[in-house]
């Protein structure tokens, strides 16, 4: 099991964060967005403005920071999904404003989530940690 790691070339270890897998991700992103949404509901803010969208824009992003970056079209379906129910159309219903309005919007929330993904992606080294004994002599 590691417990830390670096980057190759760098002296700074990290505790190793473990990520959430495509499905999970999904999942979150689909009960983080319903929450969003009543909480939107709460501030008066279930249509079709800025801050909905940056709303589903900033938990795309902290669903991506936590997932592995396959999982990016996952979250950005989860979240659009989300945001044109419940945000924008209300009542749960689904509407189709044309391929280019919801297709830029399924492109913002998923190029979101793969940005915040990517760094967890790069490559680290594995620092072994050995264990210290102090009754035996060095």
């Amino acid at each position: 099991m590691r417990m830390y790691s670096a980057r190759p070339g760098t002296t700074r270890y990290r505790p190793v964060r473990e990520l959430l897998s495509t499905g999970a991700s999904g999942t979150v992103t689909l009960l983080a967005g319903g929450a969003l949404a009543l909480g939107l509901g709460g501030l008066g803010e279930l249509h079709s403005g800025r801050l909905a969208f940056v709303a589903y824009v900033a938990l795309c992003g902290l669903a991506g920071a936590y997932s592995r970056p396959r999982a990016s079209p996952v979250i950005g379906l989860a979240a659009w999904l989300c945001c044109n129910a419940f945000a924008e159309h209300r009542h749960a219903e689904l509407g189709w404003s044309g391929p280019w309005p919801e297709g830029r919007h399924y492109a913002v929330f998923t190029a979101t989530a793969l940005l915040l993904a990517l760094p967890a992606a790069v490559p680290r080294r594995t620092v072994r940690v050995a264990l210290l004994r102090l009754d035996r002599p060095v």
